[in-house]
Parts: C-alpha cells; sequence; structure tokens
C-alpha cells in the first residue's frame, strides 16, 4: 500500500491526521504532509478512514505498484 495525495485538492482540515496520525501530518495553516508514504497492514484501517473523511477527496492509495489510485474517498 502506497499513501498518496493531491495537494492541488488539499485544504489542510487535518481529519486525515486525527484518523491516522502515524501517518499524516497536518501543520497549522499547512498542507497534509505524508509522515509513512508505505505504511504496513496495521494501519490500512485509520488511513482508509483518513481517505474516506477527507473533505475534499484529497487522499487515496495505490496498491501493488499500481499507478493508478485504487480507493479514492469510496464508502
Amino acid at each position: 500500500m502506497r499513501v498518496v495525495v493531491d495537494l492541488d485538492l488539499c485544504q489542510g482540515h487535518g481529519v486525515c491526521q486525527d484518523e491516522a496520525p502515524a501517518v499524516f501530518t497536518v501543520p497549522k495553516r499547512g498542507l497534509v504532509q505524508i509522515t509513512d508514504a508505505t505504511p504496513g497492514d496495521a494501519q490500512r484501517q485509520a488511513v482508509e478512514a483518513a481517505i474516506r473523511y477527507c473533505p475534499t477527496r484529497a487522499l487515496s492509495i495505490a496498491d501493488d505498484g499500481d499507478s493508478d489510485s485504487t480507493a479514492k474517498g469510496t464508502d
């Protein structure tokens, strides 16, 4: 699993950091920073929650070396 962010969409709401603090950091008045772009399976559920609840749909997951995202803000 590889976490992908579209910084053109990110508005720095910080929901991702709330859901998966081991993977995302959002500084005050800043955009998301991925602190662990390839988290292990133990973080997958938290990352998926961050993707699901991102208000701007800026996050996605790429699996198995795919260049396209396989999960993008879907329920």
